[in-house]
């Protein structure tokens, strides 16, 4: 290790030196890496119910049209006889993207999973920088609060979909009753983004100047591996969209004109100071929110391929080619944004490229989920829960990794653009996809959070119930897009080619009720077992992985006591002939009949 990496790790071991801290101290405004990978837990279990309520509005109305929602239709909309207004429809559809985006996905997976496991997997007392760790999920909070706050203010939440297109969005005459929402809504993701910035560097800071002795980057595991490039992506990609958010608010509130255009005329006047360009805000947004959709499926990947490998009980095929397919996967999201752009009149030269570049993702794509087939292969797989969310996600991957082929092609994206095709497809990528690898991660690293099991039988129940009705919810909208059935109208049926599809937006909406049902089994799974839970020991499933290995079950302040652990091998040595037989070899056993295993040994 350098003096530089030995530094940095010995201030931030002082920094958590064992002493007695208060309950806030410990709990709220901790700077434990392990406890603020739970405080983003708790607040992505909030935040997950916030933005399923608010889809559950969504396919009320599409289901039942102008009639009283149940429940809150009486409490929030008396004088309209408990049915949804018009202008809230807009508004539930953008603040349900938000949410399960913004506040949800990204701080679910980055968030947990990278600040509890990146130290305790690469043999690290804790995060290089422990207060910026606890800005950065602070920072979330404000973001929160300004995302509820726009549906209490003047004229209601942002209602210009979760890209908030100009010159409607940016302009102040365009939305005179929701000014103040969008605004909270843009300086809610301006905190989304500092927090995830000031955690990106955080992580590539942490992973490569803290690995323990003998954890060189090819010992890594896929979890560590999948932040940290992700960790990169956010680095490169956050700042445009910071720009362009700033771009966004200052257009709004101080009539600027980066994104407001010569000619834009509302109710017949004109729109004040021109000049800007709108399509200028599409490549600014765009060039963040596709590698961010890589930002919230690559930490998934990186979790799956973990509890594969420690179910199946062999080594990760491919682990090589793993690692480079996730640079690969990274380095293309960064030359593809164009491609959510076909509609907007671009070079049919560029359209071309951005086209190919967007095929090109597909082949590293197929290499994860080939090298996971062949983990599988022959394997003693343990049907675990984890196991089953793991499995799910890779099928579910593959359904929206397939549908995404076919909007790679300019001419079939012209036509399915915009109607609910892509809501089927964005749907099996990061519920099918994240939420399942979410779920997975949830399940396979609950004992080692809390030092029990959740229930195996109602963990089982609530993935079969989750599973069957995704797919009841989200597999008809690539049908109904198919037909061209479009999306973010309140009220389709007013079109007489719409009518017919009312029933099958009905099983829909029955089948998404049903789906928030089932996610309550996973909150009383989660709360229950805290105290009732069966104790889980140091190391209930026998994975190999170093965060299995501290001298505690729940760690303290450092993690590893007086001394950092030594590495050996790799994470996924199940079937080395050295190993018991169920696989199990740790990375801190030394090879046998080496001096270090001797000293082990005594």
């Amino acid at each position: 290790m350098s003096s530089t990496a030995t530094t940095i790790h010995t201030e931030a071991h002082a920094a958590h030196a064992e002493h007695e801290l208060s309950f806030v101290r410990k709990y709220i405004f901790s700077t434990d890496h392990k406890i603020i990978g739970i405080q983003f837990l708790f607040t992505v279990l909030f935040t997950l119910g916030l933005g399923g309520l608010l889809a559950l509005g969504v396919r009320w109305q599409l289901a039942y049209p102008w009639t009283k929602v149940p429940i809150f239709g009486e409490l929030l909309w008396s004088d309209n006889g408990g049915a949804m207004p018009a202008e809230v429809y807009p508004m539930l559809t953008t603040m349900h993207a938000s949410v399960m985006i913004f506040l949800v996905i990204i701080p679910g997976l980055s968030g947990v999973f990278g600040n509890f496991c990146i130290p305790l997997q690469i043999g690290a007392r804790d995060m290089a920088f422990p207060t910026m760790n606890m800005i950065s999920y602070w920072f979330m909070w404000p973001a929160i609060l300004f995302f509820v706050a726009s549906f209490f203010v003047t004229g209601g939440a942002a209602t210009f979909g979760w890209t908030s297109y100009p010159p409607g969005a940016g302009n102040l005459q365009a939305a005179p009753g929701s000014l103040h929402g969008q605004t909270l809504w843009l300086l809610g993701l301006l905190c989304v983004g500092v927090s995830s910035l000031l955690g990106s560097v955080n992580y590539i800071t942490t992973i490569v100047k803290l690995r323990t002795k003998g954890m060189s980057f090819f010992r890594m595991p896929m979890t560590t591996w999948a932040l940290f490039i992700t960790a990169i992506l956010q680095a490169f990609a956050l700042p445009v969209l910071t720009a362009a958010l700033i771009l966004q608010v200052a257009d709004r509130e101080f009539m600027t004109s980066f994104f407001r255009p010569d000619d834009l005329v509302i109710n017949n006047e004109p729109a004040g100071p021109g000049g800007g360009q709108p399509l200028l805000w599409q490549h600014l947004f765009w060039f963040y929110s596709h590698p961010a959709v890589y930002i919230m499926i690559l930490p998934a990947m990186g979790v799956v391929s973990d509890v594969i490998t420690t179910f199946a009980r062999k080594p990760l095929f491919g682990y090589k080619p793993m690692v480079l397919a996730v640079a690969g996967i990274a380095f293309l999201g960064f030359i593809v944004w164009g491609h959510h752009m076909f509609q907007s009149g671009m070079n049919p030269a560029l359209g071309m490229t951005f086209m190919t570049s967007t095929m090109l993702i597909a082949l590293p794509s197929a290499v994860k989920v080939f090298n996971w087939l062949g983990t599988l292969w022959g394997s003693r797989i343990r049907w675990t829960t984890p196991m089953l969310n793991a499995l799910a996600f890779v099928s579910m991957f593959v359904i929206g990794g397939l549908s995404g082929i076919f909007m790679a092609a300019t001419p079939v994206d012209i036509y399915i653009h915009d109607t609910y095709y892509i809501v089927g497809h964005i749907h099996y990528v990061l519920f099918g996809g994240s939420l399942f690898g979410l779920f997975a991660g949830l399940y396979y690293w609950y004992p080692k959070m809390f030092g029990r099991r959740m229930s195996e039988f109602w963990g089982k129940v609530h993935f079969a119930g989750s599973f069957v009705l995704f797919n009841l919810v989200f597999f008809p909208m690539h049908i109904l897009g198919m037909g061209g059935f479009p999306r973010r109208y309140a009220d389709p049926y007013f079109f007489e080619t719409w009518k017919d599809t009312k029933p099958m937006n009905q099983m829909m909406t029955i089948a998404a009720i049903l789906l928030g049902f089932f996610q309550l089994i996973l909150l009383l799974n989660f709360f229950l077992s805290l105290r009732r839970g069966e104790k889980a020991g140091h190391n209930p499933w026998r994975a190999n992985s170093l965060e299995w290995h501290t001298p505690e079950i729940w760690p303290g302040h450092g993690n590893w006591g007086a001394r950092t652990p030594t590495v050996h091998r790799g994470p996924y040595e199940y079937a080395a002939p050295e190993s018991e037989e169920d696989g199990y070899y740790p990375q801190t056993t030394p090879p046998p009949g080496s001096q270090a295993e001797r000293a082990h040994a005594h």
